[in-house]
């Protein structure tokens, strides 16, 4: 495939303008998307290409994931705007309640295609009630596909797949890496949900991690590899379904194993690999699987203390030598 370098906000809209040409159900509602293009850009031209299809809606997320829901019940396939995921809050009961219910409830009659798309992530000094990563909350919700990229072809590649799936997807991308570059295909592609990848390939260690954290795990492991320890990164991609055939396959090559996600550490998705490693891998452990995440408090406006409260390439460093007992 011939490629070439685009940021992760184009990478999206260019997959959702590809889908909307594709099918006409497809269509965007949320707030301020047809005056500026979405807060982060991300919409930019699509509301003049496809007129009607861009809808700018009420502030009010329980409207608009609720029109959501009743637009996939009657056959539409809707991406819905959160603005930011922290505005997920004010929406819980159709997410959580219809939403990710309604297929099973009905004994398979009623199917939701529906995407809903988060922008998460602390890092933008946006203070406590715009800078969560709340990707947990909703692992823990059965029935609800959870999609979390870092790379501008993952973000076109998952992004395309979940418009087409015909169950409901939240889909976090991180609000730091919508101007992130990379080499994208320019041919149309589709990546499976439930696919992890592997970004640095190591023997030493598995650093198993997510959105923004995958750089900074490239950046330490590049860190350490000059006292001569060789850190495979696997970026998950998808948190449920999770790629546990990819875990295994690169656990039992490392025999340990460095969980690093920016969301707070106690009740993280990190526990739940944790836990899941611990019951069926642990033969194959020379030491306790390590966790890193950020401090249990609000993210403050502050930069400074915001960076003190999250995961830093600093600690990611200290972690894979308190693993490898370095």
């Amino acid at each position: 495939m011939s490629e070439r370098e685009i940021s992760c906000s184009s990478a999206l809209a260019e997959a959702m303008a590809e889908e909307m040409e594709r099918d006409e159900t497809v269509f965007v509602i949320g707030e301020d998307l047809t005056a500026h293009g979405g807060i982060f850009g991300q919409f930019i031209g699509l509301s003049e290409t496809y007129p009607g299809r861009i809808i700018d809606a009420p502030i009010s997320e329980t409207c608009i994931v609720g029109s959501g829901v009743g637009a996939a019940l009657t056959g539409m396939r809707p991406i819905v705007d959160m603005h930011f995921a922290d505005f997920v809050t004010t929406g819980m009961d159709e997410i959580a309640n219809q939403m990710a219910k309604i297929r099973y409830m009905f004994g398979g009659q009623a199917k939701i295609p529906m995407v809903l798309w988060a922008p998460d992530g602390a890092g933008l000094s946006a203070a406590a009630q715009h800078s969560q990563s709340l990707e947990s909350w909703f692992v823990h919700t059965p029935g609800l596909k959870v999609v979390v990229p870092s790379e501008p072809a993952d973000v076109k590649g998952l992004i395309k797949t979940a418009i087409r799936d015909d169950d409901p997807v939240i889909f976090f991308q991180h609000k730091r890496l919508f101007a992130q570059t990379g080499p994208v295909p320019e041919e149309e592609y589709l990546i499976p949900i439930g696919s992890a990848a592997v970004k640095r390939e190591g023997s030493d260690i598995t650093i198993l991690t997510y959105s923004r954290m995958t750089y900074m795990c490239l950046e330490a492991a590049d860190q350490v590899a000059g006292a001569g320890i060789n850190a495979e990164v696997v970026d998950l991609r998808t948190l449920k379904p999770l790629d546990f055939d990819l875990i295994s396959e690169s656990v039992k090559k490392t025999n340990n194993v460095l969980i690093v996600h920016e969301a707070c550490l106690t009740g993280g998705f990190g526990a739940e690999i944790a836990a899941k490693i611990g019951e069926e891998l642990f033969d194959h452990l020379d030491a306790p699987v390590t966790r890193i995440g950020a401090k249990d408090v609000p993210i403050p406006f502050s930069p400074v203390m915001e960076e003190f409260v999250l995961p830093q390439v600093s600690d990611i460093v200290e972690g894979i030598k308190k693993v490898l007992n370095r």
